[in-house]
């Protein structure tokens, strides 16, 4: 037996498990399969075709003492899965909802907190938590254990390695691990794979060794790469991504 509100929004071919609850201001599209034991909450917009298993709470108010009762949304995109026991919590007045992209996966016990933004084809692995007002882009994978504080942004194509603390910005298509967490390199095995050339690569890597290796001066270092590295489309997304970074970004491989 389920409780399904009878106003709730229910596409075709949903499969709705047994103990599962599902409230009266929610969407879902069609071809979502949601398993047993979910409960879904005022808010919830869910996409088409995809897999929601047991335990996950979605829609749920925000673990935040300025919320107020605001009328917000949580979403989750098309083709998106949600594994055992995950919680993504509504928005604030901040956002007004909590977005989750199309083509990701979330893995169990993953918590995606009020306000935060995670893009289309993201991997969230295992316990990973993050916090409100996040901003994570298309292509990132986290691994497991990771926690990310209130405010960060995430670079596409970034990679986090588990059990890491992100306290800074992480730029596009690096990686980012040890502790404090450091630049580790480009993720090139990901971009490859992503159909990102060997020139598109190497472009990459130079603007990320100027930046990190050849200058101990960020603002150097910025103007450097400016003057004399090619320019192309990945070079000037990374530059304007640490412009726009007024909390930082994730230290060098070398700092102190």
């Amino acid at each position: 037996m389920n409780m399904v509100h009878t106003d709730a929004r229910i596409g075709e071919g949903v499969e709705i498990g047994p103990f599962t609850t599902i409230s009266a201001d929610v969407e879902i599209g069609s071809g979502t399969w949601i398993g047993p034991n979910v409960t879904i909450m005022d808010g919830a917009r869910i996409g088409r075709n995809c897999r929601i298993f047991p335990g996950a709470v979605i829609s749920a108010i925000p673990q935040d003492l300025k919320f107020e009762g605001e009328k917000s949304t949580a979403e989750v995109g098309d083709n998106t899965t949600i594994r055992e026991c995950c919680t993504i919590n509504r928005g604030t007045k901040d956002r007004w909802t909590t977005r989750v992209g199309s083509n990701s996966l979330l893995m169990a016990y993953v918590h995606v907190a009020h306000d935060a933004f995670i893009g289309n084809n993201c991997i969230v692995a295992n316990s990973a938590n993050i916090a409100g007002h996040v901003t994570i882009e298309d292509w990132v994978v986290i691994e497991g254990v990771v926690a990310i504080q209130q405010f960060i942004r995430v670079g596409q194509h970034a990679f986090i390695a588990g059990g890491s603390l992100v306290r800074k910005n992480v730029p596009p298509y690096v990686k980012a691990a040890r502790e404090p967490l450091s630049f580790a390199g480009v993720n090139t095995i990901g971009l490859r794979r992503r159909g990102f050339s060997d020139q598109q690569v190497a472009h990459i890597e130079d603007v990320y060794r100027m930046i990190y290796v050849h200058n101990s001066n960020m603002s150097r270092a910025m103007h450097a790469a400016e003057l004399e590295l090619a320019g192309t489309p990945e070079k000037e997304y990374i530059l304007d991504f640490i412009r726009q970074s007024d909390k930082g970004i994730i230290r060098g491989p070398h700092s102190l």
